[in-house]
């Protein structure tokens, strides 16, 4: 009955920014709009919603409740990782290796914490 995630929502100041961000940095492509709402599709299908945020921004650390990080699954990490370098993208750290998977955690447009990631096995 229940297929999964459809999509994601992150609010934004400037969702039309960000969503450009995502075109710009992760090859992402704006698949729908609609009144100030961007969806933003990556290769593999998977969406984020992009909508207008109002207020002030709360604590954004690495362990504070609610959804915490986005991953980015690359096929070639080195590539992908150089690339985001080159492209000037806020690193929060040095790339490092967890059980055979390679990971280095960045901010995209709006200080939202993403991962790269390149699993040596796939998730069952």
């Amino acid at each position: 009955m229940f297929k999964g995630l459809e999509h994601t929502a992150i609010a934004s100041p400037d969702p039309k920014k960000l969503a450009d961000w995502y075109v710009d940095h992760l090859e992402f492509h704006i698949n729908y709009t609609y009144a100030g709402n961007y969806f933003v599709k990556a290769a593999n299908g998977t969406m984020l919603e992009i909508i207008p945020s109002v207020g002030e921004r709360g604590s954004n650390l690495m362990k504070d409740p609610g959804i915490r990080h986005l991953a980015i699954a690359a096929e070639d990490f080195d590539a992908a990782h150089e690339q985001l370098k080159k492209q000037g993208v806020q690193f929060l750290g040095e790339p490092f290796q967890v059980e055979g998977n390679r990971l280095v955690f960045f901010a995209d447009g709006d200080g939202n914490i993403v991962h790269l990631i390149h699993r040596e096995t796939p998730l069952p």
